[in-house]
């Protein structure tokens, strides 16, 4: 398996996996919590059909990556996105896809690196501007919902991941069509192989703020996100990187009854706005 090195840990390397298919301009997808670079899968064929070189990695502490006790942050994440880059030369015509956590990568990468190399970004299930409920936030999420995620994980994590896939994908209104008992089984099994340190850990990251990343953006970004997410709420997110001005060149595709995972839900929609614009 191909890995990249991006620190160490008490003597022990810090290892990064990632996938390299295809050929063409390159596309760079990353995952969101709690699942690794597979959940790409109904993208990644299309991308490939395209004619792209499609490179998806696993987070620290997710899928095939390391599992250190360090650097659950996004300064941390997005330097490690970076030593992907580096490490695979990718420095020309480059788009970074994020879903969920995955986009906060993306914003600080672009806040904190720039856009040297970097073509076009996409954010599904965005997580800026920042989620938490705050005095100059009122839009955000109020810090007792966090609390109790953390408490739920460390109580009891497999029960955790049962209940929050089923807001994941709104498992009420859209199974058995658009998710499976398969898919979810899936997920489930890829969820419980992380880090348990990094599934309580993660939760600290999503309440990173983003709002001064975002006016660096200096490359067009397209913001897909469902309406009816449940867990990063359509109002608090995508409605505000819409309606603020926060992105200078930002558009916006709302999934009418999207959930927070649209990727594997709404395929067709999310790649028939993804694919021209990462082609233009």
């Amino acid at each position: 398996m191909p890995y990249v090195t991006v620190g160490t840990e008490n003597g022990a390397d810090i290892k990064i996996h990632y996938n390299d298919h295809g050929s063409g301009r390159p596309v760079v997808l990353i995952h969101g919590y709690p699942l690794d670079g597979n959940s790409w899968e109904r993208q990644e064929r299309e991308l490939l059909k395209e004619g792209r070189r499609v490179i998806s990695y696993d987070r620290r502490g997710f899928g095939e990556s390391s599992q250190p006790t360090t650097g659950y942050d996004y300064d941390t994440f997005a330097a490690d996105l970076k030593a992907l880059l580096d490490h695979l030369a990718l420095d020309q015509d480059v788009a970074l896809v994020g879903f969920s956590m995955g986009t906060g990568e993306v914003t600080r990468y672009l806040g904190t690196y720039g856009s040297a190399g970097v073509s076009k970004a996409a954010l599904l299930g965005a997580i800026p501007p920042f989620v938490l409920k705050t005095d100059d936030n009122e839009k955000g999420v109020p810090q007792e919902v966090f609390d109790e995620i953390k408490e739920t994980v460390l109580k009891d994590r497999y029960l955790w991941f049962e209940e929050f896939f089923k807001n994941f994908f709104n498992t009420d209104e859209l199974s058995p069509e658009r998710i499976g008992e398969a898919a979810l089984r899936a997920n489930f099994a890829t969820a419980i192989r992380m880090s348990p340190y990094a599934t309580y850990a993660c939760v600290d990251t999503w309440l990173t703020d983003f709002r001064d990343d975002l006016p660096k953006i200096d490359v067009p970004v397209l913001v897909i996100h469902g309406v009816k997410d449940r867990i990063l709420p359509f109002e608090s997110t995508a409605a505000r990187l819409r309606d603020e001005d926060l992105i200078a060149d930002c558009e916006v595709v709302a999934i009418e009854d999207g959930p927070h995972n649209i990727g594997w839900t709404f395929p067709d929609e999310v790649n028939a706005a993804l694919l021209p614009f990462l082609a233009r």
